[in-house]
């Protein structure tokens, strides 16, 4: 008998009969602390048309920069209300959303802080790796010194933050390749 080693799969094309239970789309409880926030956005291909079956992962820190996890060294404060995880599948239009309070900063490389940020993952039919990338706030004046979003060349940055509408809400799309193209980070 030899072990041969088989071809990459691509995710799906049926994301939702694996991941419509482990759906969360509220990061937080009702009553943490911080800026309450909802986000929403579209799953965009680069014909910019709405990605269904797409499943988008957020993983972030609370309002203090403490992740829910024992590995977080930090001496910062834990928020019992907060999950820092969540996970929504796109639906027929490629449309998203959640709901979670304002990340605070957390430590950067070489003893910098970072800005406010959710840690973003994309997993969709066609895909043989899932993509990383983040979504930052719109206004924060964080985003100037963040040792990450200054990597990214300037005029690709406004594909990471996220901006305010008439509702509030912040929107922020998901391009998978194309015109505005969301930048996308190796890992």
């Amino acid at each position: 008998m030899s072990l041969l080693s088989t071809p990459s799969q691509t995710v799906g094309p049926f994301l939702s009969i694996g991941f419509s239970a482990l759906a969360v789309d509220a990061l937080a409880a009702e009553h943490p602390g911080g800026e309450r926030v909802l986000i929403h956005g579209r799953l965009l291909d680069g014909d910019g048309k709405g990605a269904s079956e797409g499943v988008i992962e957020v993983w972030q820190a609370n309002v203090h920069g403490r992740y829910a996890s024992p590995e977080d060294p930090q001496n910062k404060p834990i928020d019992r209300a907060f999950r820092g995880f969540g996970r929504v599948l796109t639906n027929a239009d490629g449309e998203f959303r959640f709901s979670t309070v304002k990340p605070g900063r957390v430590p950067g490389p070489g003893g910098t802080s970072q800005a406010p940020h959710l840690a973003v993952t994309v997993f969709m039919r066609g895909l043989l790796k899932q993509l990383l990338t983040r979504m930052y706030f719109p206004e924060e004046a964080a985003n100037e010194a963040d040792p990450v979003l200054k990597r990214v060349p300037a005029d690709r940055r406004h594909t990471l933050i996220a901006r305010r509408g008439a509702d509030d809400a912040l929107h922020w799309n998901i391009v998978l390749q194309g015109e505005d193209e969301t930048v996308f980070f190796d890992f």
